[in-house]
């Protein structure tokens, strides 16, 4: 007879907002050492969160002050996904409440991210630094494909921003929306989007529409996770600012405010920095317990 491995603490945090009502929440099991993929799998499901987070140890060599790095992995309610920015935020304020400010290393199935974590006042703020970002075409086909999915017409699109694929840890397709109309109007065909997005290894659609020079709002269906929308995602928000620079939409060196969850009654904010002369984007925010 077998002894089931006990269920570990999960912690509740919520990433992009300083308050437990705002933001992405995320699950987070700080020692995940003792648990297979099912189990993680089956912890992601029953909380029904976008992502949450499994702390392992690090591999061997991985850089970073001793006692301050870790293996990190990522599951959705309905499969494992290579990097999260919202569950990476919350679990770099979780251990900065436990261990102090300071600079976390962690290693994803996408590489390995840097998070610095600073503390004003008695709120938590985390920057993590993507991994080697990459812009690529998307094909006419698969563009038009996402718009039948979405129910939106090509004339609803900003010509200014044209249809990419981007990557800063995920693959995300970038869409953007004429007006902020548009955008709030989102009743999308999930089991088709979902379909386009496993084929073309999507982990959301990054819709967006530019609200000013360096202020975005942006939302992110998610089917492929499981769910409808997610309301703040770090990793999307990294692949933008890699596009948005590339295209030549945003200086080199920029500061981006995305604002994402408002249409879902959980605002949050997303800080979006670009430096001239390092490709790598970094995307910063609050977290706070939730309970």
């Amino acid at each position: 007879m077998t002894t089931k491995t006990p269920r570990p603490e999960v912690l509740r945090y919520t990433a992009f907002s300083s308050t437990p009502d705002g933001g992405n929440p995320a699950g987070i099991v700080l020692d995940a050492s003792a648990l297979d993929d099912s189990d993680m799998l089956a912890i992601a499901h029953d909380l029904g969160y976008s992502e949450s987070a499994f702390l392992t140890a690090p591999p061997e060599g991985l850089g970073g002050r001793e006692g301050r790095a870790y293996g990190i992995r990522y599951f959705s309610p309905k499969a494992e996904v290579p990097f999260c920015g919202h569950a990476t935020v919350a679990t770099a304020v979780a251990l900065a409440e436990r261990t102090g400010p300071g600079e976390f290393v962690f290693a994803t199935r996408a590489g390995t991210v840097p998070v610095e974590v600073t503390e004003e006042g008695g709120t938590f703020r985390a920057t993590l630094t993507s991994v080697e970002p990459y812009v690529e075409e998307t094909a006419d086909a698969d563009v038009t494909e996402a718009l039948a999915a979405l129910g939106w017409p090509a004339a609803d699109l900003d010509p200014d921003f044209p249809p990419r694929t981007a990557f800063a840890g995920a693959r995300h397709l970038v869409l953007a929306a004429a007006t902020r109309e548009r955008l709030a109007d989102l009743s999308y065909d999930f089991a088709r989007l979902e379909a386009l997005m496993h084929r073309l290894d999507l982990t959301t659609v990054q819709l967006v529409w530019r609200e000013s020079a360096t202020v975005f709002h942006v939302r992110d269906p998610f089917p492929v996770g499981g769910v409808v929308e997610d309301p703040a995602t770090g990793a999307a928000a990294a692949a933008f600012g890699a596009y948005a620079r590339e295209l030549g939409l945003v200086p080199a060196d920029a500061v981006l405010t995305l604002h994402q969850g408002a249409d879902l009654g959980r605002p949050g904010e997303l800080t979006v920095t670009l430096r001239a002369g390092d490709r790598r984007v970094r995307v910063s925010g609050t977290g706070t317990r939730i309970r």
